[in-house]
């Protein structure tokens, strides 16, 4: 003997889709005091490389 029933899928809960949000007033942005996207190109190499560097030291004193 086959069972049918329906089943009713309201999702209980917030109204809105994305629960708390809110305008950009909120949360207003900050001042950057340094951002890597203001640095020219050859800095941002040459730090690209500083960490790349400090990297492979940390993995290079871990498998000491």
């Amino acid at each position: 003997m086959a069972h049918t029933h329906t089943h009713d899928h309201h999702h209980h809960g917030h109204a809105r889709p994305h629960g708390h949000s809110h305008g950009p007033a909120g949360h207003p942005a900050q001042t950057a005091h340094w951002s890597i996207l203001r640095m020219p190109v050859p800095a941002r190499l040459l730090a690209a490389l500083a960490v790349s560097a400090g990297l492979w030291g940390v993995v290079w004193l871990a498998m000491r």
